[in-house]
């Protein structure tokens, strides 16, 4: 699983015109699910989440977390971010999980991030076009690989 992470001011997902998720100052992320995840990588990948520190404390440091600041959460599935470009330049989406799987594992991605964050995290529509608007704050843009947590 990987995961884009973005400190926002504020963020909004539409589709079709409807905004379906919205969240005011918090974390936007875009969530993709490679074909051989398992609920193992989405415990992993909650806990750094909902720890990492990148949220400012008094003296300007990245000293809070989500969780410290209570800030919130809209988390949008992505599968372009396990595109593969090294051959030719039409990205390849094999490494992505099929929907029979990703669908579940975004679903308790959200179940399991709303039950420790103790509120309701937004997210967008799984498979839709969505348009994204976001207002960075920043910006702080963090990415996180269960597949490669040490490099990340």
């Amino acid at each position: 699983m990987r995961l884009v992470i973005q400190r926002v001011k504020s963020a909004q997902v539409d589709v079709e015109g409807k905004m379906v998720g919205q969240i005011e100052a918090g974390l936007f992320v875009l969530l993709g699910i490679h074909q051989e995840d398992t609920p193992k990588d989405l415990d992993w990948l909650i806990q750094k989440l909902l720890k990492i520190r990148i949220f400012n404390d008094e003296q300007g440091k990245m000293n809070y977390s989500i969780q410290d600041v209570q800030g919130q959460l809209l988390v949008v599935s992505q599968f372009t971010l396990y595109a593969a470009c090294k051959k030719g330049n039409r990205p390849s989406y094999i490494q992505a999980a099929r929907p029979e799987k990703a669908i579940p594992l975004y679903e308790e991605f959200i179940a399991k991030a709303e039950a420790q964050l103790g509120q309701k995290v937004a997210s967008g529509q799984f498979g839709a076009d969505m348009q994204i608007h976001l207002h960075n704050d920043g910006p702080v843009t963090i990415i996180l690989d269960s597949r490669t947590p040490e490099i990340f």
